[in-house]
């Protein structure tokens, strides 16, 4: 995407029509899309533009990929018309169970179960399937009032203290706002000069699914390995695949690409390994996809005209399935902030939408890099005094409760 900050661009000096917008956002993702529709949907005339067809990410067969959605990322599904679209029923995650252990060795009794009950009769949230997401948002994007998409289009963008500019193609916009949901490598975001500063993990997620034998009954797992953290996320079944789930499976770089490039056969014996019997026999549905992880956190959330959000703004470790709904949170204060007021870009209120966000966003961002630094570990210390916090936690209702509404989003 070319953009343009500095002086009057000459296409800004031509007689024509300019289309004028109350917001443009750049990136039709799952936390752009729904953005851009949440706030059409409030009332505001919104301008979306992505380099990308959106059309061929509808692919028709399941892959694999799933996205953790808390409860209270569905509000804003909601409100942007999405969530009764999804052509695909979410799981509930209905409890999670969080173990540790070793490789080839049964899981620490000394372990974490937490029951969606003991807060509420709501699910913690849903395992929802990302080719999911995306059919919904196209379908709403094509019949939505005050929405304009150009896509696939480039945006050739000029920002200053009274407007934002944008040529897409032959056809000339301008709006009060833009704001960057192009993800972790946003060219807004570089084009602004705000900084950022990243944390390896040397870690590398495999992803993929898995057809078994015994139901999940709506539980998650999240067992902590020396190599990173495997996780088990229920799925909706089908008619060829009653029993679904997702599995995020982490280890070190270099292990990771052997484990992904391995044929099936090995490939299953290494994850039966990590999952044990619980879900009886397994085979392997849809295709694996390769993930390096690594965080990543903006100096800040705003500069002249421009706001950012999602991953272009944040990106933490998938150790607790947070990344897409924080990104959803930063949706939701972004519409509540901006309803009904006259000027969408002024400074103030991107300020205030800075100071809702990025201090939660931080505080999430450390808590979950903290907690693969403390797993990803063999030392025999940390790992007796992590058994026992794990322990201690489960004794602890007050406690666990308040991680049960953190994981819920509330």
């Amino acid at each position: 995407m070319r953009i343009r900050l500095r002086g009057a661009p000459a296409w800004a000096q031509k007689d024509g029509m300019t289309h004028t917008h109350d917001i443009a956002i750049i990136g039709a993702g799952p936390v752009g899309g729904t953005l851009a529709l949440a706030l059409a949907a409030r009332g505001h005339k919104v301008l979306l533009v992505d380099k990308a067809n959106l059309s061929p990410m509808e692919d028709p067969a399941f892959d694999g990929r799933a996205y953790a959605i808390a409860a209270g990322s569905r509000l804003v599904m909601e409100e942007a018309g999405i969530w009764n679209e999804l052509p695909f029923a979410p799981c509930p995650i209905l409890d999670i169970d969080v173990t540790d252990g070793k490789l080839g060795r049964p899981p620490s009794p000394l372990k974490l179960h937490f029951d969606h009950r003991d807060v509420g009769d709501e699910p913690f949230g849903w395992i929802v399937e990302a080719r999911s997401i995306r059919v919904a948002i196209n379908r709403r994007l094509q019949r939505a009032d005050n929405l304009t998409l150009r896509a696939p289009a480039e945006a050739l963008i000029t920002r200053n203290a009274n407007e934002v500019r944008l040529r897409v193609g032959t056809e000339d916009f301008s709006a009060q706002l833009v704001v960057a949901a192009e993800g972790r490598q946003s060219p807004l975001r570089e084009a602004a000069r705000i900084g950022t500063t990243r944390l390896p993990y040397h870690q590398t997620a495999v992803i993929f699914a898995i057809a078994h034998e015994q139901p999940h009954n709506g539980v998650a797992l999240e067992h902590f390995l020396p190599g990173g953290p495997f996780a088990v996320l229920p799925m909706t079944g089908t008619p060829e695949h009653p029993h679904l789930s997702a599995i995020v499976f982490t280890e070190r770089d270099r292990l990771a690409r052997r484990l992904y490039e391995m044929p099936d056969a090995p490939f299953l014996r290494e994850v039966a390994i990590r999952l044990g019997e619980r879900l009886g026999q397994i085979s392997l549905v849809g295709r694996r996809w390769l993930y390096p992880l690594n965080a990543m956190y903006a100096a800040r959330y705003y500069d002249t005209r421009l706001v950012l959000v999602g991953d272009a703004a944040h990106g933490v470790h998938p150790i607790a399935g947070q990344g897409l709904n924080l990104g959803y949170q930063d949706a939701i204060a972004l519409v509540d902030l901006l309803d009904g007021v006259p000027d969408p870009g002024a400074p103030d209120l991107l300020a205030r939408y800075q100071a809702a966000r990025r201090p939660v966003n931080m505080a999430m961002l450390m808590g979950m890099d903290t907690l693969d630094r403390l797993f990803s570990t063999n030392h025999p210390a940390i790992r007796l005094a992590r058994d026992l916090g794990l322990a201690a936690v489960e004794r602890m209702p007050r406690l666990k409760k308040r991680f049960m509404r953190t994981a819920m989003g509330q």
